[in-house]
């Protein structure tokens, strides 16, 4: 068995094997080339094709930030696995252990003192690891040291015929009262809407609605709460990675929460979606608290995935 870091003369062997063995996410070769290759932090001797008799049997692809991603910076001591796999026919011969343990001892070289698997910030294909339909992939890691830890989820909705309820209506009439108004997103919040993303959620928040804006979508997708000040204490956008049905972030300040503001926000940005003919609404990840939130408002789980991390 060969161990080899990537080049293009690979890329379709790559893509099909992707396709064969990680069944519950099929890809395109537009799509790897766009998150994996075309990402800032690409490195090709991070990414790691294993070779039997020239024929691709695995593949690995580690990431190290090199740019720092906001305010996040470059988190020195981080490193990620963002996707692995073996033939179903090659596995049990050691081709995984061999393409993780030089993964991690490359990673290591770099200054890395821990591995998150999947969840690699912003340009992940997963946001964990789907015990459910990867168990044999969950319990290798796991051999291996690493730790399983939160767990995520990924749910969805029909919104064919979405209206809003009667309860929701009373509860927007009395937000009005109370001094909040809720519309859509202007150029005029451009900058206050950066840092109260910011401020309050973090950079990748910040950066979801820097990269709306910069597509000029911003006014079709994000919607505003505005306290009595017009000073802005929620929002939710869609479309961050270019699909229209892709729901979320959503959020309300800290100031403000527990009045029911956000519930109020989903609801009407299912109505914007539903009335410009988006009848789906999906998000890759969310939490236990999330989870329950999306439930009362009749969204369901589709997938659950596990953090896993190891400290090396």
């Amino acid at each position: 068995m060969e161990l080899l870091t990537y080049n293009q003369a690979y890329e379709a062997q790559v893509v099909g094997l992707w396709n064969q063995e990680l069944f519950a996410d099929p890809i395109t070769v537009h799509k790897f080339r766009q998150q994996a290759l075309l990402d800032d932090n690409f490195d090709s001797d991070l990414c790691y094709v294993a070779l039997e008799d020239g024929k691709t049997v695995g593949f690995l692809l580690a990431t190290k930030r090199k740019f720092p991603y906001l305010e996040r910076g470059t988190e020195p001591e981080r490193g990620w696995i963002n996707v692995m796999f073996v033939s179903g026919e090659y596995q049990g011969k050691g081709i995984g252990t061999k393409l993780l343990m030089r993964a991690e001892a490359d990673l290591k070289a770099r200054g890395a003192r821990n591995i998150t698997l999947a969840a690699y910030s912003p340009s992940y294909f997963f946001p964990g690891v789907d015990t459910e339909n990867y168990a044999g992939g969950a319990a290798f890691f796991e051999k291996h040291g690493y730790v399983k830890g939160k767990t995520s989820y990924s749910m969805c909705k029909d919104l064919h015929g979405y209206r809003l309820s009667d309860e929701t209506k009373e509860r927007l009439k009395k937000a009005n009262e109370a001094g909040f108004d809720f519309k859509m997103f202007s150029y005029e919040y451009a900058v206050d809407l950066l840092n109260f993303a910011r401020d309050e959620f973090g950079g990748g928040w910040k950066r979801n609605c820097l990269l709306t804006m910069q597509h000029d979508r911003a006014e079709d997708c994000i919607l505003l709460v505005l306290d009595k000040e017009d000073k802005i204490c929620g929002f939710c956008t869609r479309m961050i990675d270019e699909n229209p049905m892709r729901f979320g972030p959503i959020g309300t300040a800290e100031r403000v929460r527990n009045q029911g503001l956000g519930s109020i926000l989903f609801d009407l940005a299912q109505l914007e979606m539903e009335k410009r003919g988006i009848y789906h609404l999906y998000f890759v990840s969310t939490d236990d608290p999330g989870r329950r939130f999306y439930e009362r408002h009749g969204v369901h789980v589709f997938r659950t995935f596990k953090d896993y991390r190891k400290d090396i």
